[in-house]
């Protein structure tokens, strides 16, 4: 029987979908992905920076069974940072994404089809030369002129690929048309007989199942499904399928069939849980210029929010900032701005500290002017400031300015109790400026001058971290 391989690209799907999948949802998506033995788990391309080289380092220890594939534009730019998320795979695979109907290349990528086809070579032998298996999938290929389709196709064969995907992207083939499709350019195409041939299958027509079957029997060895996504080829359509039809079609997977339906059915309600949660709207601000943020709300209003606080996050940080706001949200219905800027202050950006506080006294009273005496660490060495200022928290400031030899702009300053009592906590968010950035800091002490000095060491440290001073 001939082996069907399945390439399951919900995780890649998901990112186009209006689905905002967190981090650790997507990780165990890809864990139950595994558990259900597809050949191949499909991620969409880099486009948040190192959190996503992150995420795909996360999950490549524990996707060994599989291939792990990352998709990547026709943009040379965008291959250090995919190389270098799918290098901690077992079987790291590279899937270039070209458009070759003249819809997606002069309307939505704004390129002309010799640039294309001159693109699709030269990338594809670059991503090759890297050891990486390749893949290119050629997007709304049933639309695009035949001869420029077979030229891109032997283009990307002559520069090495392994795999070549033709996309039913707009989703209006009926089973019989992909199978003469797929017949025709075979014909066209001899080469293809040395490579795999994949489909990938757009269920507009609610077809999909019945047009992957065809497109088998016309010689395709792979193809793609996802689950919980509409317009995508459901994965249990075709694991029942094969289950029940694969002997007598002669087609073979390794799907794994007892735990098939269970799991499929955990995913599918994960994805559309949030499908169905995801927002319409961006940061809703209210008149008066407040604004709450809720559960349902994604990482685009999340990250409208924090630009409005004055933050300018990495994509790594920024994520950080999303995932502990969904922990935090998940327990209290609204978020506002006083929260979300101690979320940052505690996961953004955090360093290793280049200023330690050892200790502090502080000198005060309504006859007095008030006084600060600060000793902190740096590099195991003790150095020391002292100042006096209007009142006990602008002296202790103004006293480790005079240790930094510099000073800050004091953008905000809060504190607020933890727990009840007379000695109850006290937590402080420091918010300094520096050469125009903002930066946060938090600290938590029994004494509130304590931790106001803690938050402000702590914001200290981010920018000597960044400004490496």
């Amino acid at each position: 029987m001939k082996k069907t391989l399945v390439a399951d690209a919900t995780l890649r799907v998901c990112e186009h979908a209006d689905c905002p999948l967190g981090f650790k949802e997507k990780i165990e998506i890809a864990k139950y992905l595994d558990r259900l033995c597809v050949d191949i788990l499909e991620t969409a391309p880099i486009s948040n920076g190192r959190s996503d080289v992150l995420f795909l380092h996360t999950i490549a220890p524990l996707t060994r069974k599989c291939i792990l594939s990352c998709a990547m534009p026709l943009d040379e730019a965008a291959l250090p940072l995919t190389l270098e998320a799918v290098n901690k795979a077992a079987k790291p695979r590279i899937n270039l994404i070209a458009p070759v109907s003249t819809v997606q290349m002069e309307y939505h990528c704004h390129q002309k089809p010799a640039v294309v086809l001159e693109k699709i070579g030269a990338l594809t032998a670059k991503v090759r030369a890297s050891g990486v298996e390749t893949e290119v999938s050629f997007a709304d290929a049933t639309r695009a002129e035949v001869e420029f389709l077979y030229s891109a196709v032997r283009a990307a064969i002559g520069a090495g690929a392994q795999i070549l995907t033709i996309c039913d992207t707009a989703g209006t083939m009926l089973p019989e048309e992909l199978y003469n499709f797929l017949t025709e350019l075979q014909k066209a195409v001899p080469e293809l007989a040395n490579v795999t041939l994949s489909v990938e299958c757009s269920d507009e027509l609610h077809m999909a199942p019945a047009c992957a079957i065809a497109c088998l029997r016309a010689g395709a060895s792979q193809i793609k499904t996802a689950i919980g996504v509409p317009g995508h080829l459901p994965l249990l359509s075709i694991a029942d399928i094969l289950k029940l039809r694969g002997e007598s079609l002669g087609f073979a997977s390794s799907l794994n069939r007892t735990a098939c339906a269970s799991i499929i059915s955990k995913v599918e309600a994960l994805v559309q849980g949030k499908l169905l949660a995801a927002p319409e709207r961006k940061l809703s601000v209210s008149r008066d210029g407040d604004w709450k943020l809720s559960h349902s709300d994604d990482m685009a209003a999340v990250g409208e929010a924090v630009k409005k606080l004055g933050y300018e996050l990495s994509a790594e940080d920024l994520t950080n900032v999303y995932n502990e706001f969904q922990r935090i949200s998940s327990k209290k219905e609204l978020v506002g701005p006083k929260d979300l800027d101690a979320i940052v202050a505690t996961t953004a950006m955090q360093v290793p500290p280049t200023y330690k506080l050892k200790s502090f006294v502080i000198n005060s009273g309504n006859i007095i002017t008030s006084m600060a005496h600060i000793v902190l660490l740096k590099n195991g060495e003790e150095v020391q400031g002292f100042s006096m200022g209007d009142g006990p928290i602008d002296a202790a400031f103004l006293s480790i300015e005079n240790i930094v030899g510099r000073h800050f702009e004091l953008d905000d300053f809060q504190i607020t109790a933890v727990t009840e009592g007379r000695e109850a906590v006290g937590s402080s968010i420091v918010r300094l400026r520096s050469n125009g950035k903002l930066y946060s800091g938090k600290g938590i002490s029994t004494d509130v001058i304590g931790s106001g000095i803690r938050a402000f060491v702590d914001a200290l440290n981010k920018i000597c971290h960044e400004e490496n001073s």
